[in-house]
């Protein structure tokens, strides 16, 4: 049997009993919310920036998207102060059943709530989103197709409309038998969270790539049981694909424009649920113009028409950046103490030591600090 890609992900890893329904993630792959908890206090101190930047609202609320086992969400309940925790509204959003134990104030959802004024955070959620693969032929684009049992691929038809112009816009394809991965779901998904936020913060977290170094034969992996494995999609391991965060962020930028006037309310049309199936009708479209500014660029994403001005109603502010700038700036250094404090306090110098040595592991380059980030706001 012969599928695409974006059917054939979406049955391995969100389908019965598929991988991310049967499956623990952390007992497969290392995020950075395993890593060390001193990540979720990084995204608390994000989440008090803009708890102050909205005025310390009587409910302000943290959405953790692709909340797998809910580290995060718990991680960052549990660090939050007094002040802050009584008026935390926190919701785990993922297609699997609610994890055992979580504090029973998070919330456990399968789609993003309407409304929500805070921030939102999707840690290696958008890699998962399933998406077709194309390769270039001497005819044009064709779509990859793949036999879910073994693995096996061969050509197929050429994309969609929607999804050639996608190519032609942020994944051009010059010579026969590069690939690229569609990644027009992934921004459908992205504009369905901006549409949603109220008002506050969203940021996604990933392996990405940006327009000037596609990777030319794709990116597509599995993982399973700590280790790299074939991509095959028969449930057996994760599927993940890196991110094309630039078009992600202009889609979020035409949706925090298009959809400014429904954000507040409680729903917004079909929410879709995580995996980033229904979406914000033709919001992920390909057809904004102009060009998205590369990593480190902390401007609004510019040449998107003036989607990303912050005087436009409802208009989101864009920044992009690798991991290792964004934990930087919120204190994550990775310093080492004091060689005189083994001395004075040994116990407090190996606690250090270790801390040091988990902030380092989260903004190292050439691992998890090499992640991008995608930061929209509206505040």
């Amino acid at each position: 049997m012969w599928l695409t890609w974006r059917v054939a992900m979406e049955q391995a890893l969100y389908g019965e009993n598929g991988f991310y329904l049967r499956e623990r993630p952390s007992g497969h792959f290392r995020t950075s919310v395993g890593a060390s908890p001193v990540f979720a206090e990084a995204v608390l101190r994000r989440l008090v920036a803009v708890d102050d930047a909205l005025g310390n609202p009587p409910v302000v609320d943290l959405v953790d998207v692709g909340a797998g086992e809910g580290e995060l969400a718990a991680g960052v309940l549990a660090a939050a102060p007094p002040g802050l925790r009584e008026r935390l509204r926190v919701t785990g959003v993922d297609l699997a059943s609610r994890p055992l134990p979580l504090p029973a104030e998070i919330r456990w959802a399968h789609a993003v709530p309407g409304g929500v004024r805070g921030l939102v955070i999707a840690n290696e959620w958008l890699d998962n989103v399933p998406l077709d693969v194309a390769e270039q032929t001497a005819d044009g684009p064709r779509l990859v197709m793949v036999d879910p049992a073994s693995g096996a691929e061969r050509l197929g038809d050429s994309p969609c409309d929607a999804d050639l112009a996608w190519l032609a816009r942020w994944w051009p394809m010059h010579s026969p038998g590069e690939r690229a991965e569609i990644g027009r779901p992934r921004d459908e998904a992205w504009a369905s969270v901006i549409v949603r936020l109220a008002a506050g913060e969203a940021v996604a977290i990933d392996y990405a790539h940006f327009q000037a170094g596609r990777p030319p034969y794709g990116t597509l992996t599995g993982y399973r049981d700590g280790s790299l494995v074939p991509p095959v999609p028969d449930g057996s391991c994760d599927i993940t694909a890196h991110v094309a965060l630039d078009a992600c962020a202009a889609a979020g930028e035409r949706a925090g424009a298009t959809g400014a006037r429904d954000a507040g309310a409680e729903t917004t049309g079909d929410a879709g649920d995580v995996r980033g199936v229904g979406g914000v009708g033709g919001v992920g479209d390909a057809g904004g113009v102009g060009g998205v500014g590369g990593v480190g660029d902390v401007r609004g994403v510019g040449g998107v028409g003036d989607v990303g001005d912050a005087e436009g109603v409802g208009a989101v502010v864009t920044t992009l950046t690798t991991q290792r700038r964004a934990l930087l700036d919120l204190g994550v250094t990775g310093t080492r103490p004091p060689v005189e404090l083994a001395r004075t306090d040994p116990r407090g110098y190996l606690q250090a030591l270790t801390r040091a040595s988990q902030e380092a592991e989260l903004i190292a380059t050439g691992g998890l600090g090499d992640f991008g980030w995608l930061v929209q706001s509206r505040l």
